[in-house]
């Protein structure tokens, strides 16, 4: 896939991205649908995702990844994340880069507070991917969020930042451009996750089925476990929901 051959929709309205691609008719090409307004996004589970209408980037990506198995999957999901997270940081040039991170699985973070998150969804054809749709809801310039959300933030607020920089367009094609060639260098791309992780220095607090703990960042495994060691020296392996990361109130 490179980024000239995707094929962009926009939308002005539409309930999900992620839904809308899965109603249309395959053709094999790859294709992005970008809204302005979604009037039900959606998140991992059964979570929704907030956007006021014309303040952020919402788009879904249709891919038909080649030489992918299904057991690699988990490198569409890395390959998006580094990707929204580049793009992020090169948005905000003065800001840290080093604040802008990826939470395990895939959501961005600017310190503790969530700038982005990613919804992936692969059908599989025997063990390898058919078609993947990928879709990212990028906070870019909403100052006000309604919902329960604990630590949203967009990148507006992430430093003072060019008109042009924020620019939604740009920002898909920069994006499309870095996800592209993240899956030209796959061993590349696992890197930059492991090393852009969130919490990936020092202690942090947990919790599980069995409590509350503490422990530091080991990394994530191709097929996409969490690897923690907590304070006793224990290594503990967690799949999506298995864990909560213990997050400081908003201040």
């Amino acid at each position: 896939m490179s980024n000239s051959q995707i094929q962009i929709i926009r939308l002005q309205q539409v309930d999900s991205t992620n839904t809308w691609l899965h109603g249309q008719a395959d053709t094999g090409g790859d294709l992005c649908v970008v809204a302005e307004c979604q009037t039900a996004g959606r998140g991992q589970g059964t979570n929704s995702w907030e956007s006021e209408p014309g303040k952020n980037l919402t788009f879904s990506l249709l891919t038909h990844p080649k030489g992918v198995s299904a057991a690699e999957q988990y490198l569409l999901s890395m390959a998006m994340a580094v990707a929204v997270r580049d793009a992020a940081a090169a948005a905000s040039p003065e800001a840290n880069a080093a604040a802008f991170s990826i939470k395990w699985p895939n959501d961005i973070y600017w310190h503790d507070r969530k700038l982005a998150g990613i919804l992936i969804e692969c059908a599989l054809h025997g063990s390898e991917i058919r078609r993947c749709i990928t879709g990212v809801g990028l906070n870019v310039y909403q100052h006000h969020f309604l919902s329960d959300a604990p630590n949203p933030v967009a990148l507006c607020q992430t430093g003072n930042i060019a008109p042009d920089l924020l620019d939604n367009d740009r920002l898909l094609r920069d994006l499309l451009g870095r996800y592209a060639a993240n899956m030209q260098r796959p061993e590349d791309t696992r890197n930059a996750y492991r090393r852009q992780l969130y919490r990936r220095n020092g202690l942090h607090p947990y919790r599980d089925a069995e409590g509350t703990f503490m422990a530091e960042t080991v990394g994530v495994d191709d097929r996409g476990t969490l690897l923690l060691r907590d304070q006793a020296g224990r290594l503990r392996q967690y799949q999506f929901k298995q864990v909560q990361f213990i997050i400081p109130d908003r201040q």
